[in-house]
């Protein structure tokens, strides 16, 4: 999901304070809020509007899990309520703390919401709006927009709900009546349209208003660039096969055989075709967690339409949790690499392909996060070799993690002290495949799983390969330097030095000798140091 969010107010009079109160927030795939307006002729107006917000938004976040969103919505507003009334007849005698309230809430590509009152929640869609939510006022001869349900108004309160798919491109907008009884639809579609934060609305509408339809003004802007699709797959009630067996069918996927690695992976065919399927861990039943990595790698492998990837996609009408992909016949890196080593121009065309894969992911936010020879197959194309990066479980938004989650001989040093994984730690696993590439070893030897490894000079690829031309040694031992202010900063980096061998400048290690770093500095400052030496000594001698 990528959501921008505004939220403004603005009270009925500067310097006052205003009974409006708001929020918004949002966390993993779920954007939340909560907008609410005290009524001005109640005493506790400010007080319910505060609490109410307040309230709205700890509960919902701790809701239980098997609630609905709908249904999480609606019992929070009840229970408000019928606090904010009865601690106002306790205080009062009469109901003094009154506010209508306007919610929404995102979760996945669906909006929820509900309110009570007058302050509106409206849908904008390509170029039109359409209002969510319902006027719960009296307009007629005797009474001119006078609350019929606000909360705290009685002892039980019935919303108004409502829920709606949504689009890619679409808006949310919650306000007070001090701008929509200023702003009339047109105007704020207008302003929607144009993608006009709550800021400019909000001002607008104090500027535009009358004495009789100035009043506290406050708004909330929701645009969604991107849905959250992702929840909206793992909330789809597909069971987790048990075991699985040569010979199952399942949605006309005949199972042939497990791949080595794993029980949950298998060769399968269908018409004809072979496919690889794989399917949710067991654990994944009972822990959500587990369950949502996994729908997360479904997705993350299913939007990827590139050359650098093999395709996958969700068959239509799935009866069980699984993805399928294309099954490519080829060796991955690390089968071939066990015979024998890359040639360099090999290599150029892996470290190109590597970096335009991971590119690519950096277009969608998301890095691969495992790079690793066992993660690339190799695939024979008449007098040269062609890759795809596979395995996306490990695929993830950069800068999201900062733990050691990979293959701890590929991870940067950085990654051992919770640095957040990023394009330059990505860099480091891409030089560290590379080097193995070419040399058939690590540059800081295999490292363990749960070991804290310190990281000594990587030993220069040519005393292994000498073969390696300097432009390409120095390419390989910046990619994977220890120091990540001297490692590549960027992918575009690598790929411009890939592109131009004559223009990769030098590198050496921190302690490497004056002498072999840069001769001419070296003997520059031998020549000026004696030459200051012969000087002294002259001076002495001439003054004895």
């Amino acid at each position: 999901m990528k959501v921008s969010l505004t939220s403004y107010g603005l009270p009925k009079c500067d310097g006052a304070e205003s009974d409006d109160s708001f929020a918004v927030k949002s966390w993993d795939e779920t954007v939340i809020a909560v907008l609410a307006d005290g009524a001005g002729a109640a005493r506790d107006a400010r007080e319910a509007s505060t609490r109410i917000v307040q309230s709205l938004m700890s509960n919902y976040a701790a809701r239980p899990a098997s609630w609905s969103p709908q249904k999480a919505l609606a019992e929070f507003t009840k229970i408000i309520n019928h606090t904010l009334h009865h601690e106002s007849l306790t205080r009062h005698s009469t109901p003094e703390m009154i506010s209508t309230l306007s919610v929404a809430v995102i979760e996945g590509n669906r909006l929820f919401g509900l309110n009570v009152g007058d302050s509106r929640v409206y849908l904008a869609r390509g170029g039109a709006i359409s209002q969510l939510s319902h006027d719960h006022v009296i307009n007629d001869r005797t009474f001119s927009h006078v609350l019929q349900r606000a909360i705290g108004l009685a002892p039980e309160v019935e919303p108004h709900c409502f829920e709606t798919e949504l689009h890619d491109g679409d808006i949310a907008f919650l306000c007070s009546d001090g701008v929509s009884n200023v702003l009339n639809d047109e105007v704020l579609s207008r302003k929607l349209a144009h993608r006009t934060a709550a800021r400019a609305i909000v001002q607008q509408a104090r500027e535009l208003a009358t004495d009789e339809t100035l009043d506290d003004a406050s708004a909330i802007v929701i645009d969604i660039t991107e849905t959250g699709k992702l929840r909206a797959v793992s909330q789809l009630p597909l069971p987790i096969p048990d075991t699985l067996r040569k010979g199952d069918v399942i949605d006309g996927y005949e199972l042939v055989r497990p791949f080595q690695y794993s029980d949950r992976v298998w060769l399968a065919t269908k018409d004809g075709q072979r496919w690889t399927l794989k399917f949710a861990p067991l654990e994944a039943r009972d822990n959500e967690a587990v369950l949502n990595l996994f729908v997360k790698e479904t997705w993350n492998a299913t939007r990827l339409h590139a050359e650098y990837f093999v395709e996958a996609f969700v068959p239509e009408r799935a009866t069980a949790r699984y993805y399928v992909m294309e099954f490519v016949e080829a060796p991955s890196l690390k089968t071939l690499l066990a015979s024998r080593r890359l040639s360099v121009d090999e290599a150029v065309e892996l470290g190109c392909f590597l970096i335009e894969a991971s590119s690519h992911l950096l277009r969608i936010d998301l890095v691969h996060g495992d790079i690793k020879p066992e993660n690339i197959l190799v695939i024979s194309h008449y007098d040269r070799l062609r890759f795809k990066l596979i395995d996306l479980g490990s695929a993830t938004e950069i800068f999201s993690i900062n733990t050691r989650a990979g293959t701890a001989s590929y991870l940067s040093p950085e990654r051992f002290h919770n640095t957040p994984i990023s394009e330059r730690t990505e860099i480091f696993a891409i030089g560290v495949t590379l080097y193995q590439a070419l040399t058939g070893a690590f540059p800081y030897g295999e490292i363990e799983r749960f070991q804290t490894p310190v990281f000594h000079a990587a030993k220069a690829p040519t005393r292994l390969n000498p073969n390696l031309p300097p432009w390409l040694e120095a390419l390989i031992l910046r990619a994977c330097a220890v120091d990540p202010e001297r490692r590549y900063r960027h992918y575009s980096e690598v790929a411009f030095d890939l592109a131009n061998p004559a223009k990769v400048e030098p590198f050496f290690q921190t302690e490497t000798a004056l002498l072999e770093r840069d001769p001419l500095l070296f003997y520059k400052t031998g020549f000026f140091l004696l030459l200051a030496i012969t000087i002294g000594l002259l001076v002495k001698f001439l003054s004895h």
